[in-house]
């Protein structure tokens, strides 16, 4: 497969995955805006998906509606829901004969959709939850048409390489950013609301009921969101996913670039699957996931050396 075909669909599914991401913490945090307006801010949401800084994400972060208009439709914004769908599209364009008319036609879709006046009404003047449910859906379909129509060949790998590495950096930044609030003094953070919007934001509080009883703990979110196998969010799960795709890539041709590739994932992989919450907790959450995102970061890079040919 040509290099620019493998980045094309590389970071086509990087960015869907990071709109879907964005979508799904606004339709939380409006939620948990309208129950808790006391406490509640949507600077966290602006330090996760957007590179403003502290000043400028507090001046945004006064207004609800214009957040919403931040992160979903404001042209300014290179990290907004309008702004990547577009990019996404682009990368879809240019390997149209490498991806499914279905799959083209959903993505094509999922941009006209988010560029809707009537829905952008929705979004700013009536009701946002309704808007960002109809784009969220954008995304699943997206995901399932993928899923029903594209052959498992390496295209298909790659798109899903970027899927996974994509996911894996987001949760460890949601629980990096989410648990900075209380300073990673996990006994302070003892507020019910707090843990299940923290939990809804990536889709785990279902699991978590279901998983754990006698109520929230910081110990047993940390484990879900990092180390739960099962759970489709998690950092060690999607890190397990971009080495199971990964190990299809190996070939006589690419036998140094992918062992060299090979070993990072490994590496990362071993630091998150021999933790426990103990070990974690005692190096310090934020180190943690510190190390884990450079280490995740350092693939996306030697991906693009190796395999997407840039310099």
């Amino acid at each position: 497969m040509l290099s620019r075909v493998a980045d094309s669909l590389f970071w086509m599914n990087r960015y869907m995955e990071r709109t879907d991401g964005i979508l799904r913490m606004l339709k939380t945090n409006y939620a948990l805006s309208q129950d808790d307006l006391q406490y509640f801010s949507w600077q966290p949401v602006l330090k996760i998906f957007t590179f403003l800084s502290d000043e400028e994400a507090a001046t945004i972060a006064c207004q609800g509606r214009t957040v919403l208009q931040y992160m979903v439709s404001d042209k300014e914004n290179p990290n907004s829901v309008l702004n990547i769908v577009t990019q996404a599209r682009e990368n879809a364009r240019s390997v149209q004969d490498h991806i499914t008319k279905e799959l083209w036609q959903c993505l094509n879709d999922f941009y006209h959709t988010v560029r809707d006046e009537q829905l952008l009404e929705w979004l700013y003047k009536e009701d946002p939850i309704t808007a960002l449910d109809v784009l969220i859906k954008q995304g699943l379909l997206f995901y399932g048409t993928a899923d029903i129509t594209m052959a498992r060949g390496e295209g298909y790998s790659f798109m899903n390489i970027g899927r996974f590495l994509e996911r894996a950096i987001q949760s460890a930044n949601i629980l990096d950013v989410k648990f900075s609030d209380s300073k990673f003094d996990f006994s302070n953070v003892t507020d019910t609301t707090y843990w299940r919007y923290l939990l809804l934001s990536i889709s785990g509080y279902e699991l978590y009921l279901r998983k754990y009883s006698g109520g929230f703990e910081a110990r047993r979110v940390v484990e879900q969101i990092v180390l739960n196998d099962h759970f489709p969010r998690s950092v060690m799960y999607s890190i397990d996913q971009v080495s199971r795709y990964f190990e299809r890539m190996k070939s006589e041709q690419t036998t140094s670039a992918y062992n060299s590739i090979d070993f990072m994932i490994g590496k990362v992989k071993s630091r998150v699957r021999y933790s426990t919450p103990e070990t974690i907790m005692q190096q310090g959450l934020h180190e943690f996931l510190t190390g884990v995102k450079n280490d995740l970061y350092a693939i996306g890079t030697a991906l693009s050396q190796h395999y997407f040919a840039y310099t």
